[in-house]
């Protein structure tokens, strides 16, 4: 078994060292390929690559296409049986990768994504932390409750975290869902196709350590309303 690593980056200099190092570290169960698509920085992301061009999988965008198609182009790279997300900065921790990827080892499910409000106790504790730590953040973590909440109602799912980079996903499923987006409105078009395909998605715990906005932060309230309309647009249209 084999798990891909899929790294979408855009101006993630300051941070990009030290997320491969982890990933390179973690102890999986399984074989590992790391996948970065650069979409086009200009940080100094990409020279930084060019040093790491032996042990990584790297592909370079021409011009910035978004997330969306990074991942995209990410998933096409990727030669393992199971595909897991990983954000470039430092909010999600790869340490995490043995937990998300055991219940598709085990059987269990196709699909896995790591919620950062799976429990009450985590709810109430991550609300406080947004409120107090910038009120943006907590602004950001009710647009997030929002749109699981649409995800919930829309599709019959009983999901706490629709926005999550954890996305870990069985290859074979992966292929079937002819994604399309190409910004961040790849996160909702990626759940509501799953769901709509009869998946369940099996949620696992993680840890969270939300980045300020002034450190690189690029989702916005605008990304709330374009995934609010894709959630509707493959329930009822498409």
């Amino acid at each position: 078994m084999k798990l891909s690593v899929v790294i979408p980056v855009y101006n993630e200099a300051k941070t990009l060292k030290e997320i491969i190092g982890k990933i390179e570290s973690v102890s999986l169960p399984v074989e590992r390929e790391i996948i970065v698509v650069d979409d086009f920085s200009t940080d100094g992301s990409r020279q930084i690559l060019k040093e790491m061009e032996s042990r990584l999988k790297i592909h370079y965008q021409r011009e910035n296409q978004g997330k969306g198609a990074a991942i995209r182009k990410g998933f096409e790279m990727a030669t393992g049986d199971i595909v897991i997300i990983q954000d470039a900065d430092l909010e999600y921790d790869p340490f995490e990768y043995p937990k998300l990827i055991e219940p598709i080892l085990a059987g269990r499910c196709a699909v896995v994504y790591g919620s950062r409000f799976s429990r009450i106790k985590e709810l109430s504790q991550v609300s406080y932390q947004h409120k107090k730590s910038h009120p943006w953040h907590f602004v950001y973590y009710l647009g997030n409750r929002l749109l699981t909440l649409i995800t919930t109602v829309l599709y019959g799912s009983s999901l706490t975290d629709m926005e999550t980079c954890y996305k870990v996903i069985r290859t074979d499923v992966l292929k079937g869902l002819n994604l399309t987006a190409s910004r961040f409105e790849i996160e909702p078009e990626i759940t509501a196709k799953i769901l709509k395909q009869g998946i369940k998605i099996h949620e696992v715990p993680i840890s969270y350590k939300g980045r300020e906005y002034d450190e690189g932060k690029k989702i916005t309230w605008r990304d709330g309303l374009t995934a609010i309309r894709v959630l509707i647009k493959y329930k009822f249209f498409d």
